[in-house]
């Protein structure tokens, strides 16, 4: 009896203090996840879900990620048209119609940062009544010219150094034979000719061109089924009569709407961009574009499924664009950000209430700030990021909950998500993360005397003629292309390359090795001649799976002591 006594009561402490490590192990975590603490920061970067219920089965999902292909997302390989600042805004300027509101906004939106403006250039506000007639007599018979307004719209930005996207689309009713506003023109070569009028208008003054806008749902194709190959020909033939104008001009593709339907009239936009391929218009866009709205999750979430969208979608379309070997073209994000509808002044009877998703103004500004951040850090080939949209000209679309999306009310009021937005531009320090950055880049400052040359070997048949460049990296190492003798110094250091490799030419790639972990450091490349520099890679061979694997050893450390007490309790009352 003693014997039996003594094994019981040392099992009865065994349980005792499992279960109370578990408890307390619960106890804790549950804390943490309740007051954001360190295991709540660490579910939510990969999750992108705040509340703790929501962070565990994200958790999960994300998990799951190891028992799908990663998509290819060509991290190291050189990307095209990076020497512009990526950010920038929505406008529906041609909808205002004073002159000084419309600067009001070009005034905000620089003060706010904002590099960029994507501008509607609507077909049928300019071409109105027939073809070839640019006279606007819808309100006054004797009629006014119809280009004014979008003339000034561009004077505008001008002056305010804003550089425009220009979005293309929306045809007037005498071009349709189908019905819907926004069908296509029963003669291609009518939209064909509107883009070259608006190019040669503006040659000089807008570089940068859109073709439509989500032909891949309804009904932004019009009243019949959505067709990737007549739409391939409609991009590809204005394409061609773009770079005919000026060989310079580049073409943005259009951004595919996310969606799972698999109908006629809305089709998946990963299956749209194949078919799209396959019809032959990889050929006729210079910069791919793609919508990141973040729906029901935050900007950090890692997880990777096609039926489920949020802000990192992209990367799918990104490993379309690597299969068939554009992984040199950039992504635009030309439509970004969270709808605010969990705000008491939307009506309860808003239409489609959740179709965007629903967070509060709060949340809409952090999580804005929070995607700008990770498009910088995570993807190089994302060099454009423009926030879904500035301003409205009334509150008439307000039953309608895209309206919300709004940074500027009607009379002028700002939205937590334009001083976020405001205050993260005005602060970001630029800093070059992992990929091979053009010696053109934004981010990379030249002396005064730098020009553009062309260097037939160099990745792109252009390089930067410098005698001086500096920067600032983080990541494990760096790879300087460069033809010429120069000095570099990080960090304040004369640094000699721990590498040399030569192409068989006359450039040369200066290898630089940091450390295990990434580290930021201050890069300052200079010459006693001029030097040709052709880009900069930023090496990152840190061990990407670490977070991960703490994180779901953490998860199956709790989970295994649950089961063992679970045992041990069993056993001990057998």
């Amino acid at each position: 009896m003693p014997a039996m006594f003594s094994r019981n009561s040392r099992t009865a402490r065994v349980i005792a203090a499992v279960t109370l490590v578990f408890v307390l192990i619960t106890a804790l975590v549950g804390l943490d996840l309740a007051n954001e603490g360190l295991a709540w920061q660490a579910l939510y970067s990969v999750t992108g879900e705040e509340s703790p219920l929501s962070q565990v089965r994200g958790f999960i999902e994300w998990v799951g990620n190891v028992t799908r292909a990663t998509p290819e997302l060509a991290l190291d390989a050189p990307v095209q048209y990076a020497s512009w600042s990526p950010f920038g805004v929505n406008t529906f300027l041609e909808q205002e119609v004073e002159s000084v509101k419309r600067q009001r906004q070009i005034d905000m939106i620089a003060d706010a940062g904002f590099d960029w403006i994507r501008q509607q250039f609507v077909w049928e506000d300019i071409e109105i009544h027939a073809r070839g007639d640019f006279t606007d007599r819808r309100n006054e018979p004797q009629g006014i010219d119809a280009w004014a307004k979008y003339d000034e719209i561009v004077a505008m930005a001008e002056a305010a150094g804003l550089d425009i996207l220009a979005r293309i689309g929306n045809p007037p009713a005498w071009s349709q034979t189908v019905a819907g506003d926004f069908a296509p023109p029963s003669d291609i070569q009518d939209f064909v000719n509107f883009a070259v009028r608006v190019a040669e208008r503006y040659r000089g003054r807008i570089q940068t061109f859109q073709i439509w806008n989500e032909p891949n749902i309804y009904p932004e194709w019009g009243e019949q089924a959505v067709n990737p190959e007549a739409f391939a020909e409609l991009l590809c033939r204005t394409y061609d009569a773009l770079q005919a104008i000026d060989p310079n001009l580049i073409v943005v593709a259009p951004a595919l709407s996310p969606t799972l339907a698999l109908t006629q009239r809305d089709l998946n936009e990963f299956i749209y961009l194949e078919r799209l391929y396959a019809a032959g218009a990889g050929r006729c866009f210079d910069v791919m574009a793609a919508q990141a709205y973040g729906f029901f999750s935050g900007p950090t979430d890692q997880r990777l499924r096609v039926f489920q969208p949020n802000f990192g979608r992209q990367q799918f379309v990104r490993d379309i664009m690597v299969s068939h070997g554009d992984g040199f073209k950039p992504i635009w994000l030309t439509e970004m950000g969270w709808n605010p509808i969990d705000s008491p002044e939307v009506p309860a009877d808003v239409t489609n209430r959740e179709g965007f998703g629903i967070v509060t103004r709060e949340q809409a500004a952090r999580y804005l700030t929070g995607a700008f951040d990770r498009a910088l850090r995570e993807f190089p080939y994302v060099n454009g990021v423009m926030v879904w949209f500035f301003r409205l000209p009334s509150t008439d679309l307000a039953g309608q909950s895209w309206y919300y999306f709004r940074m500027v009310e009607p009379d002028f009021t700002t939205l937590p998500v334009y001083d976020a937005t405001r205050e993260f531009i005005a602060t970001y320090v630029p800093v070059l993360y992992r990929g091979v950055h053009q010696a053109e880049h934004w981010m990379i400052t030249r002396d005064d005397a730098s020009r553009t040359v062309d260097a037939p070997d160099a990745q792109f048949s252009q390089a930067q003629q410098i005698t001086r460049a500096e920067w600032e990296i983080h990541g494990t190492g760096m790879v300087l292309r460069v033809q010429g003798e120069a000095d570099v110094v990080i960090d304040g250091q004369p640094a000699a390359p721990d590498i040399t490799f030569s192409d068989g030419g006359s450039w040369r790639e200066l290898v630089f090795s940091f450390s295990t972990l990434p580290t930021r450091h201050e890069v300052v490349v200079q010459a006693e001649v001029p030097i040709l520099f052709d880009s900069v890679q930023v090496t990152d061979h840190s061990p990407r799976w670490l977070t991960p694997l703490l994180l779901s050893l953490a998860a199956v450390s709790i989970y295994m002591l649950s089961v063992i007490g679970n045992a041990l309790w069993q056993r001990f009352n057998a």
